[in-house]
């Protein structure tokens, strides 16, 4: 490590979130008393006229009676195959980089997604791999001080990254620039494969699927993310010495949520531990199946060309990127390989709550996709 340029006064985490603190460590902030959310009209004019969405942070969607049921049975419906799916990440990150191994999951949508490969290393190996929840922002790069942190507290031990899902894989790029720098400003060699549980975006080359379909982590916010909020960095709040930052939503904890997710999913390792293995060796063994291919970017490049759309940040593919432009943007409409896919009864039912159109696009790489309203042009 260049100590040299690296900070010496990095100051420690403190409990946050409401998973149990054997399954995670945040390395962020605490901004919970900082005044941060804006409406989402006023939120999307800053974002289009420069700013930055880590600066300010989006009004917590409280959902509705139907949607909360359809998230139970959504649950229900799919925790063996999350199961499965994570079950494959993780026996793929054991056979790729060995049994020591830290876990560095993205906030927040990473951080569900992390606890359960860790939990499925414990229950089916007997390895306990340290597992820690850092910020990345698109367009300002990786916490470093986090990533520092880690670096210290475990030498020499290889960071794996973890995230939920992958959209257009932006996040994915900004890793590999991430870990570029980090090496040549403290040289600390990081490893840029980005594990996730499903990869539509065909990015990412250790996953547990690459069908886009709905991971129930997605259909929430906070109340299913350990009551966290996504990651703020703005200069008057975060130091040079400090994580970046994010608000624990303690008045929710009558709604989270979160534990449930986790637990449901976990409680169907067992099942599917061979299965996993299989998967994992039958993916190894064909490097043409893991091969990104970045396909989903042909389809973003076809609808900005359909719909006259510049900024291809307003392209937000997949079912998991479509449900937070539902969540927390300006919508325009929603575009759907078809209606009746069962695993867009969430975005059907959120549209219609907001009012957006939804259409049938077709031959659509992904399951569903959505576009953000501009803030200037014909569609203000």
């Amino acid at each position: 490590m260049n100590r040299s340029k690296a900070p010496t006064n990095i100051k420690g985490p403190k409990p946050m979130g409401s998973y149990n603190k054997e399954d995670v460590v945040f390395l962020l902030k605490d901004l919970s008393d900082a005044s941060l959310e804006r409406g989402a009209a006023e939120r999307e004019k800053e974002m289009q006229r420069g700013g930055h969405y880590s600066e300010s942070l989006p009004i917590e969607y409280r959902p509705t009676e139907e949607y909360v049921r359809l998230f139970h049975g959504t649950l229900q419906d799919s925790a063996e195959a999350l199961a499965l799916a994570a079950g494959t990440v993780a026996e793929l990150i054991l056979q790729k980089r060995g049994k020591d191994i830290v876990l560095a999951s993205l906030a927040r949508a990473g951080t569900p997604i992390g606890i359960l490969i860790k939990r499925y290393m414990k229950a089916t190996y007997g390895y306990d791999w340290a597992h820690y929840s850092l910020s990345i922002i698109r367009g300002k790069g990786i916490d470093e001080n986090a990533l520092l942190y880690i670096s210290q507290r475990h030498p020499d031990i290889p960071i794996q990254f973890v995230d939920g899902w992958t959209g257009k894989g932006a996040i994915r790029r900004v890793l590999s620039e991430a870990c570029r720098d980090f090496r040549e400003k403290y040289g600390i060699a990081l490893v840029d494969d980005l594990a996730v549980l499903a990869d539509p975006g065909r990015c990412a080359e250790t996953f547990g699927t690459r069908d886009d379909y709905l991971i129930p982590s997605a259909c929430l916010n906070a109340t299913v993310s350990g009551l966290m909020s996504r990651t703020v960095l703005r200069g008057d709040l975060i130091g040079p010495d400090d994580f970046h930052g994010a608000k624990y939503y303690r008045e929710w904890e009558a709604e989270d949520v979160s534990n449930l997710f986790v637990d449901t999913v976990s409680a169907r390792f067992e099942l599917i531990k061979e299965e996993a293995r299989l998967r994992a060796e039958w993916l190894l063994a064909d490097r043409e199946a893991t091969r990104p291919t970045w396909q989903g970017m042909r389809d973003i490049e076809r609808i900005q060309q359909d719909f006259g759309i510049e900024d291809v940040n307003l392209v937000k593919p997949g079912v998991g990127e479509t449900t937070r432009v539902l969540l927390r943007r300006v919508p325009w409409r929603i575009l759907v390989d078809r209606k009746d896919n069962p695993d867009l009864k969430h975005i059907l039912l959120l549209a219609a709550d907001r009012g957006v159109p939804v259409e049938v696009y077709p031959e659509l790489t992904y399951s569903c996709c959505g576009i953000i309203r501009p803030v200037k042009g014909e569609s203000d």
